[in-house]
């Protein structure tokens, strides 16, 4: 019986698949020769694959499509950028070649869309769909977008407050949207999303404030995002039908609403045993609108999604060397790798994310239970455990070729690992550092106080970004 790391794969996956194969027993990423990069470039080592963006974006358009056209579906399909994912200039502008328009979540997010409509990568009529929970600095920056021309600007509404902002800050006229607070699972701390407006406060909010202003500001859009993602599950479904009905309830006494925004949430492949039907889930999306919207004798709105993850998540890559096996007890063998996770891959650690974990070399050898450490002196600096198994296995360092290290590759890590770990000074939704005010006694014994450092800037993140 053949114990190798092959037979260990295909007894337990499909494979070869979409995305992984192998060829003289070396690990092929979307037919990249990682030994080469790696032989190369050295590790650790952080890869992305361009190509990849775009065939994500042309395949939820391709299913969009093909729905809309099997249901007859009367609205039309945006694909948004959601930029917290990943905020660098490369992936922003590959996306943007795919004819994709652009989500933000921050204030200094508008200063990137400048910068692209500056080098020509975007127009005044791309849509710019505006989230988050603004402060001054960001509804600023907007009312100057819309000032200026960009003429499908969407400020989405966190809370009722906010649109006092625009009515004193925008000359022309505007579109506005509403994010609805989705009611979170069962097994969440807290019941309600602190984002958004209640569904229940919608119809008086809008009758109150937005109805009769139609020559300054009008309703286009609601807006729903469900932490848990796009599932095929009862608690999904039941949001999702909520803001449909209310998207139905308002477009009687709201004619110009005529967008539905579902967010993010298309999930990524972390496992060899990925399944999931994306197809199935956009026919039932669309099939839901359109019933609802039947039934109550209203226009089908167009839909408008912001897919981050699913956008660039698949087209990253971590690849380290094992430096060496520790063997610290009976049955806890470890392989040191030469970077760390806290700093790399800080989801491993911060909440427990699992990634798509295969070795580059070694398929040929046998394989064993193993736990990575990384470089760090911090308890928390490993990973011990597969989605699909809950285990790790590995090729054994020696065997064929005894003196080419062992290395592994992390794939599909394209998603909020540089944010979160703070790569260069950049920061989750680009928020910027605070100022550091140190405080000290001078020889007299009095307190004194100085600034260290001034809160970061957005010039400072862009030229970080690669934008200027």
């Amino acid at each position: 019986m053949s114990n190798t790391y092959t037979d260990l794969v295909k007894q337990t996956f499909y494979f070869p698949q979409e995305g992984f194969d192998t060829k003289d027993g070396y690990l092929y990423f979307n037919d990249l020769d990682l030994k080469a990069l790696i032989d190369k470039y050295g590790t650790p080592l952080k890869l992305t694959y361009l190509p990849k963006i775009g065939s994500q974006i042309h395949k939820a358009k391709s299913l969009f499509a093909k729905a809309i056209k099997k249901h007859k579906y009367e609205g039309k399909y945006h694909y948004c950028y959601c930029t917290k994912s990943s905020h660098f200039s490369f992936l922003v502008e590959e996306a943007l070649q795919h004819d994709v328009h652009l989500e933000t979540s921050y204030a200094y997010d508008i200063e990137i869309i400048n910068q692209l409509h500056k080098k020509r990568k975007i127009s005044k009529d791309t849509y710019i769909i505006c989230n988050g929970f603004k402060q001054k600095p960001y509804t600023s920056r907007i009312a100057r977008l819309i000032n200026t021309g960009f003429k499908n600007v969407i400020p989405i509404l966190d809370n009722k407050e906010e649109l006092e902002r625009y009515k004193k800050s925008v000359r022309e006229p505007f579109k506005l949207g509403i994010r609805v607070a989705a009611e979170e699972e069962p097994n969440f701390p807290f019941y309600t999303s602190r984002l958004g407006i209640r569904a229940k406060d919608i119809l008086e909010f809008y009758v109150d404030q937005i109805e009769g202003y139609e020559e300054k500001f009008q309703l286009k859009m609601l807006h729903i995002f469900l932490n848990k993602g796009i599932k095929d599950d009862i608690y999904y479904w039941s949001e999702l039908n909520k803001v449909i009905n209310l998207y139905c309830q308002l477009k009687k006494i709201c004619p110009e609403l005529d967008s539905i925004n579902i967010g993010g949430g298309f999930p990524i492949k972390h496992s060899l045993g990925f399944d999931y039907d994306y197809e199935f889930m956009i026919n039932e999306i669309i099939s839901n609108i359109k019933k609802a919207c039947k039934k109550a004798r209203v226009p089908m709105p167009h839909i408008f999604t912001e897919f981050g993850s699913f956008t660039v998540g698949e087209s990253m890559a971590h690849i380290y060397s094992v430096l060496a096996e520790k063997i610290q007890n009976d049955r806890e063998i470890w392989y040191m790798i030469d970077s760390s996770f806290i700093t790399t891959l800080p989801d491993t650690w911060g909440i427990g994310e699992k990634f798509l974990l295969l070795p580059i070399n070694k398929w040929d050898n046998e394989y064993q239970r193993v736990v990575l450490g990384g470089l760090t002196c911090d308890s928390h600096d490993y990973y011990d455990s597969e989605e699909h198994i809950n285990e790790v296995f590995l090729p054994k360092t020696t065997g064929e070729n005894p003196k080419e290290p062992l290395f592994l590759g992390f794939f599909h890590t394209g998603a909020y690992q540089d944010q979160i770990s703070g790569y260069g000074g950049i920061k989750h939704c680009m928020i910027p550092s605070p100022k550091h005010i140190i405080v000290g006694k001078d020889k007299n014994g009095k307190l004194v106080d100085w600034v260290y450092a001034k809160e970061q800037t957005a010039q400072s993140m862009l030229k970080i970004l690669g934008y200027i």
